[in-house]
């Protein structure tokens, strides 16, 4: 059954059942967990080869910021409220909450149709815009869209708008009833529907099929002269990367638009059931997933990068570690494992220098001749694995990697 219902308590109680509620909170830290470890990669990566990042490259960088510090900013406080069957801290947090998500959300939709109009540009005009298309015009343009996010964000802090809770009560948003309420916020309903919803959905849809259509003639043209290119395989790849990125953002929060769009025109405090509320909701927040496997799906260098660092973290876990196993001819009764530290020196003791000097006057450099108890045996010395010493196998390097001898 619904809990209280009652005019005071309503605004910030779930309307959910408990089982309901515990769904909905687990279902949000699943996309939590998922978008930290995927946009954390990604932002990883781009720091490790920042120098190499091109433009559409710093777009994405911005994407994935707006990713991540939501999920870490926010999302852990409704995550909370749905275990706890409330809304916590009320008023306050409730207006943090919606401050918040109403400028990553506007911030992350900038952003994407930014990335539209760049590749429509680069792709339909290449020429014209080329000297204008830049890193710094880009740091510049992804800076502008913090800002005009913020600002639009902060006038319902001024009483152009509100911020209050999802009819479900576990979330809070801008109030789309208020165009009832007021001129105000009539007006601000409407813009943020019109101005900063509308429009960017429109700059995305057309950029991104006019970019289909461009690459598809131009890859139809070469086709029919039997030209192979190399270009343009890299070109598909990286258009329908962009495509997909953007298709994505506008599926995911198009119910969510449309739901919250139809509130604006009912006066009732309730014209759908609380549950038609939440799967619009978390089918939005889900946006903040997908993009990093599309990266990995699409972009070889990304592919490459991630392989390159899983590879370096699991050798600095694993550490560097010499075995010295004896021949076959003579095996040795136990084997002997050494570690050795990075960037430290063995230092040698003076049996081992006299050992040094009396080996490097023999020809047999391969061999090393252990004597004890009136036996001799004789160890091959196999070649260090990624070695690039020339001095023979006795010298190790300091940060040499895991070697067998």
């Amino acid at each position: 059954m619904p809990r209280n219902t009652s005019k005071e308590v309503s605004a910030f109680t779930s309307k959910l059942t408990p089982a309901a509620d515990i769904c909905v909170g687990l279902a949000i830290l699943s996309v939590v967990l998922l978008s930290i470890m995927g946009n954390g990669l990604v932002l990883v990566i781009c720091y490790h080869r920042r120098k190499k990042m091109v433009d559409s490259e710093l777009l994405c960088v911005n994407l994935a910021v707006v990713d991540f510090f939501c999920c870490i900013c926010f999302y852990p406080l409704s995550i909370l409220s749905s275990f706890h069957h409330a809304w916590l801290g009320e008023e306050i947090t409730c207006v943090y909450y919606g401050f918040g998500c109403f400028i990553f959300g506007l911030c992350g939709m900038f952003t994407i149709a930014t990335v539209s109009i760049v590749r429509y540009l680069k792709t339909c005009y290449s020429l014209t815009y080329a000297v204008w298309i830049k890193d710094t015009n880009i740091g510049l343009v992804c800076v502008s869209l913090w800002l005009v996010a913020t600002v639009w964000s902060s006038f319902p802090l001024f009483g152009w708008g509100e911020y209050v809770p999802e009819p479900y009560g576990l979330s809070c948003t801008v109030a789309w009833r208020g165009y009832h309420t007021s001129t105000k916020d009539a007006f601000y309903v409407i813009c943020s529907f019109a101005c900063f919803t509308l429009i960017p959905v429109l700059f995305i849809v057309v950029s991104q099929c006019q970019i289909l259509y461009k690459v598809s003639r131009f890859s139809y043209s070469l086709s029919a002269r039997g030209t192979r290119h190399n270009l343009r395989h890299a070109e598909k790849r990286l258009s329908m990367m962009f495509f997909c990125i953007s298709l994505g953002f506008v599926i995911a929060w198009a119910p969510y638009a449309i739901v919250s769009f139809l509130f604006i025109f009912h006066k009732e405090p309730r014209y759908m059931a609380p549950e038609g509320f939440v799967f619009p909701a978390l089918f939005a927040k889900s946006s903040h997933i997908y993009n990093p496997f599309i990266y990995f799906y699409f972009n070889k260098t990304f592919q490459r990068e991630v392989h390159s660092l899983l590879i370096s973290f699991y050798n600095k876990l694993g550490g560097n570690r010499v075995g010295v196993h004896a021949s076959s001819g003579h095996p040795a009764p136990h084997p002997i494992h050494i570690q050795l530290q990075e960037q430290k020196c063995v230092r040698k003791n003076k049996f081992d220098l006299s050992q040094d000097r009396s080996n490097s006057k023999n020809r047999n450099r391969g061999k090393i001749t252990h004597t004890g108890s009136g036996r001799t045996h004789v160890r091959q010395v196999y070649a260090c694995w990624g070695s690039t010493s020339k001095s023979g196998p006795n010298k190790l390097d300091k940060k040499s990697l895991p070697v067998s001898i």
